[in-house]
C-alpha cells in the first residue's frame, strides 16, 4: 500500500458532490415545458424521453461529443427543432434554461462541511465530464483548478486530462488523489494516469469486486473521506 503524503485532492462532481440524476430529471421536465411554451413544434413531435433516445443516438454517431454533453444536447436539439419546423431563435433560450436547472443541485449533507476542512490541509482541485458551473452553485472557491472535459477536449477515463489537471495544479500525479464515484471513469482513469484514488460509494456497493477494480480507498462518507485523508497526511 502507497502511503505517499497526498498534497493534492481531485474530485469528480456529479453523484460525488451531489445526486444528479433527481436534478437531471427535474431539468428535463422543466425544459420540456419551456419548450412547449415557446416551440411547441418540438413537443408535439418529440416526449421527454424521445429526446433522450435522439441525444443518445446522436452520440453513437458522433461519439467525440461525450466530451461536451451541453453541445450534444443543442445540436440534438437543433436537429430536433429542423426536423418538426421550429423557430431555431428559441435554441440559445432553451439551453439558458436548461443550464440553469441544470445547476440546481443539493450537495450531500456532509460535502460541504468536509470541502472547508479539506481545503485547510491541502490543495483541491475538480476533473468533470459534466458542465456543472461551480460559481452558480457556489462551491467555486473551494478549488484552486476545475478542469471540464468540454474545455479541454479529452474525457475521462483518458490519462491525459488528469495529468493536465496535476500539471494545472503543479504536483505530480503520484501527489495526487482523485475521488469519484464511478469505478471505471474515476477509478480505473486515474490510476491509469499514475494518481491515487479513492472510490466514494455512499451506497455500500461491492462493483468493484466484480469488476476487479482495487480502489486505493473506499469511502461511504465525506466524513469517512475526511478521515482517511488526515490519516494519510500523517505519514
Amino acid at each position: 500500500m502507497n502511503y505517499r503524503r497526498p498534497h493534492a485532492l481531485l474530485f469528480d462532481l456529479d453523484d460525488t458532490l451531489w445526486p444528479i440524476a433527481p436534478v437531471i430529471a427535474a431539468a428535463e421536465t422543466s425544459w420540456h415545458a419551456w419548450l412547449a411554451e415557446h416551440a411547441p413544434e418540438v413537443t408535439q413531435r418529440y416526449s421527454i424521453a424521445e429526446l433522450r433516445a435522439r441525444r443518445m443516438a446522436l452520440l453513437e454517431q458522433r461519439p467525440e461529443l461525450v466530451v461536451d454533453l451541453y453541445q450534444l444536447r443543442r445540436v440534438a436539439l437543433e436537429q430536433a427543432f429542423a426536423d418538426a419546423g421550429a423557430d431555431a431563435a428559441h435554441i440559445d433560450g432553451a439551453m439558458r434554461h436548461f443550464h440553469e436547472r441544470r445547476n440546481a443541485v443539493t450537495p450531500y449533507a456532509d460535502v460541504v462541511p468536509a470541502l472547508a476542512e479539506l481545503q485547510a490541509l491541502l490543495r483541491l482541485g475538480v476533473i468533470t465530464n459534466g458542465n456543472a458551473d461551480l460559481e452558480v452553485i457556489g462551491l467555486q472557491h473551494h478549488f484552486d483548478t476545475v478542469l471540464a472535459s468540454s474545455r479541454f477536449g479529452r474525457a475521462k477515463p483518458d490519462p491525459s486530462i488528469f495529468l493536465a489537471a496535476c500539471a494545472a495544479m503543479g504536483v505530480a500525479p503520484q501527489d495526487a488523489v482523485y475521488v469519484g464515484d464511478d469505478l471505471r471513469l474515476d477509478v480505473q482513469g486515474a490510476q491509469g494516469a499514475g494518481l491515487r484514488a479513492v472510490w466514494m460509494n455512499r451506497a455500500g456497493s461491492t462493483a468493484h469486486l466484480e469488476a476487479g477494480v482495487a480502489p486505493d480507498a473506499i469511502c461511504a462518507s465525506f466524513d469517512a473521506l475526511l478521515a482517511w485523508v488526515r490519516g494519510q497526511m500523517r505519514h
